[in-house]
């Protein structure tokens, strides 16, 4: 008689011994979870080497572009060089500042154009100035140092009588009325306007219209802003949007064609000088410096960074206040 066959055990799986199973992944506590190492505080012996990390972090949480942070770190990394990566700060002198920019434009087979030493001139004031603001300086070696930049001719501005008969003429043609309002209202760039989205105006409140300047990526944070119009800017857009009948941007057409609908409102007016886009934010600006606003309040108005603030202010001060 046959034997019974027993049901024979399911094999029990071992564990490897060399390539033991991953463990279910467990949270992290909350010491795992902190930096790593903290950035150690500077003080006026920090070797000047240690300031790289929290002046990175510096102008990364301020207002400062890509490129700005990119051109600032690259400007230290040639003073470390210079000065000595263990120079203690609370012995670097005007005279060190001086000497390197010297050894910049003097020392070297390449010479640097004079707006790449404008650029570093600001560095070492941004640099020094935060040491000093922060507490790490009793005082800034840099806030003798002069500013220098190439000035281009300025623009000659279109009188007072001459900007009413352009926005006169300009009434002929509704997107030319529309662009000359705004852009003696909001003093914007050109990109600006040609990003400029419908869902940006706000006409909740017909009397005091608004549009909201808009940006992706880091500039988001640095140049939004929100800005009034005149009045009669609501009833103007209303009509526009019938006429032109706009998708998503207020002006679907490309920025030439805002040149050419602009030039022939100069036409219009019989003003024999030339206006662009760009004449009609120098005359916002110079207005409202006229008008008794502040440098800094303008500089946020326009959208600008403290770096191409450098560059403008001079422009606009010695527009609005000639000598």
């Amino acid at each position: 008689m046959p034997h019974a066959r027993h049901p024979q055990p399911e094999p029990i799986e071992q564990p490897s011994l060399f390539l033991p199973e991953p463990a279910a992944p467990a949270r992290p506590s909350a010491a795992a979870r902190a930096p790593i190492a903290e950035i150690p505080p500077l003080t006026p012996a920090s070797p000047l080497a240690a300031c790289a990390l929290p002046y990175q972090d510096h102008l990364r949480r301020t207002d400062h572009s890509v490129y700005t942070v990119t051109c600032f770190l690259s400007d230290l990394r040639m003073f470390v060089e210079y000065t000595g990566r263990e120079t203690p700060l609370r012995i670097i002198k005007r005279s060190d500042l001086v000497g390197w920019l010297e050894h910049l434009k003097y020392d070297r087979a390449d010479q640097p154009a004079p707006k790449t030493m404008a650029r570093r001139v600001t560095f070492l004031r941004n640099f020094f100035g935060w040491l000093a603001s922060s507490g790490v300086l009793a005082s800034d070696p840099a806030e003798q140092i002069a500013l220098v930049r190439p000035s281009p001719p300025l623009p000659e501005l279109p009188h007072e009588d001459e900007v009413a008969r352009l926005v006169e003429a300009a009434r002929a043609d509704v997107r030319c009325h529309l662009l000359v309002l705004l852009l003696l209202s909001a003093g914007l760039k050109k990109e600006e306007v040609m990003r400029l989205r419908l869902r940006d105006i706000d006409l909740a409140d017909p009397e005091h219209p608004a549009i909201e300047v808009h940006f992706p990526g880091q500039a988001k944070r640095r140049r939004e802003r929100r800005m009034e119009l005149a009045a009669e800017w609501a009833g103007l857009f209303q009509r526009y949007v019938e006429r032109y009948h706009p998708r998503e941007h207020v002006f679907e057409c490309t920025d030439r064609n805002l040149n050419y609908v602009l030039a022939a409102a100069v036409r219009r007016a019989r003003l024999e000088r030339r206006v662009t886009l760009q004449l009609l934010r120098d005359i916002y600006a110079v207005r409202q410096l006229r008008a008794g606003v502040t440098m800094e309040a303008l500089r946020e108005k326009l959208g600008l960074s403290e770096e191409a603030w450098y560059e403008t202010a001079e422009k606009y001060r010695k527009l609005a206040f000639p000598v």
